[in-house]
């Protein structure tokens, strides 16, 4: 037998496998479970971002090879969108990358940077790809904890010397995901700073800015003066027009490191479907109104997983932006034994947050992403008969 590669020896342990076969039991055992734990919208793609999918597939300039770059009408639209949205001006021709979802750009962005040896900054609690992707690449993740203390920011000044001089690149996350915390321009500027002095590319993943209450604007890495210098942002249309099947996104920023981002992706892949690249147009320079009335359903789901989390005697602060909800479970409480027994008992599945890593532990994540109904019928379960 065929020996598999010593990167996948190093890639860590799936740590939701027990809680999947659980699940799974469950289900088969006739149990009715509401999963709070996926992050996936499950509300529909808007009708004119269809319309405009079902209208390009059937042209067959569209059923040829696309350009690897993604079509430049779709760059055009992304650019124009981040220049409207957030005042960032990015050259289309080269400053913008069509991504088969930001995912793709996430995990081939180490391959373009890193060597054997060298380090990538992660964030701990984090999406997984984050690590992932640098073991993949032959790179060494350090881990940059995410405390409640510091709003769930990193301590740029906690990061050793030695290990600054090591890294070539640092991954963010900003409305964040899994703890729904955000950052101001003033952090970002700190992040510029630091990048510059120590010659490090920032890799900002940016997905869930239009997921916000309250009146709350989150702002992209971009803006601040300098960072195009040393940085890029990826951002994705799946939450903001529910398409996480569609699998379109990009990034922009730092022109070499597009271009050298570029280089992986003509050798990896051929780019973007230019049917849902044509859907892509249609969502970023098409009516808004959509995104808005997301974000009203979004704000009445936060509103009853925190009666959830208060029904369960956990402590959650109300998110500013995306669709989660990270509530802190009573201490010494094991995350994954915690969602275990809730599951057991409500048949309700929450995240447990040691799956976004070893600064995870101690919390839940719970997400937006069942219908209201769902979520109400969760909320009584609860209610009727509390945890032990």
């Amino acid at each position: 037998m065929v020996n598999h590669s010593h990167r996948l020896d190093r890639l860590p342990k799936y740590l939701f496998a027990k809680l999947d076969e659980a699940i799974e039991k469950a289900r088969a055992m006739g149990v009715d479970v509401i999963d709070l734990g996926v992050g996936d919208p499950d509300m529909p793609t808007p009708a004119h971002i269809v319309e405009e999918m079902v209208s390009a597939v059937r042209n067959p300039t569209y059923h040829r090879y696309p350009s690897y770059a993604g079509m430049l009408a779709f760059r055009q639209a992304a650019a124009r969108w981040y220049e409207q949205r957030f005042g960032v001006a990015c050259d289309p021709a080269s400053e913008v990358i069509t991504l088969i979802g930001s995912k793709e750009g996430i995990a081939h962005i180490p391959l373009a940077f890193l060597d054997e040896g060298d380090v990538a900054l992660v964030p701990d609690p984090a999406y997984p790809v984050y690590a992932n992707a640098t073991i993949l690449a032959g790179g060494t993740p350090y881990a940059m904890p995410l405390l409640e203390d510091c709003g769930f920011l990193p301590e740029l000044e906690a990061i050793p010397v030695e290990v600054r001089e090591r890294a070539k690149l640092m991954f963010l996350n900003y409305p964040n995901n899994p703890t729904a915390a955000v950052a101001d321009r003033q952090f970002f500027r700190e992040v510029v700073e630091f990048a510059h002095e120590w010659d490090i590319l920032v890799c900002h993943d940016n997905p869930y800015s239009e997921i916000a209450f309250d009146g709350y604007r989150a702002p992209s890495f971009l803006e601040v003066k300098g960072a195009k210098e040393v940085g890029i942002e990826f951002n994705s249309l799946s939450k903001t027009y529910n398409m996480t099947g569609w699998r379109i996104g990009y990034v922009l920023g730092s022109r070499e490191a597009i271009a050298a981002l570029g280089r992986v992706k003509t050798n990896i892949d051929s780019g973007a479907f230019e049917a849902v690249q044509m859907a892509g147009i249609a969502a970023l320079t098409g009516p808004q109104e959509c995104v808005q009335e997301s974000v009203r359903v979004y704000a009445e789901r936060r509103r009853l997983l925190l009666e959830l989390t208060d029904a369960l005697g956990l402590e959650a602060e109300p998110p500013k932006a995306t669709f989660y909800v990270w509530a802190r479970l009573p201490e010494g409480t094991r995350s994954m034994v915690y969602c275990e027994r809730l599951l057991d008992g409500s048949g309700i599945v929450a995240t447990p947050g040691v799956g976004f890593g070893e600064h995870g532990e101690g919390y839940i994540r719970l997400a937006m992403t069942q219908p209201t109904s769902r979520i109400e019928e969760a909320v009584r379960r609860v209610s009727q008969q509390p945890p032990s």
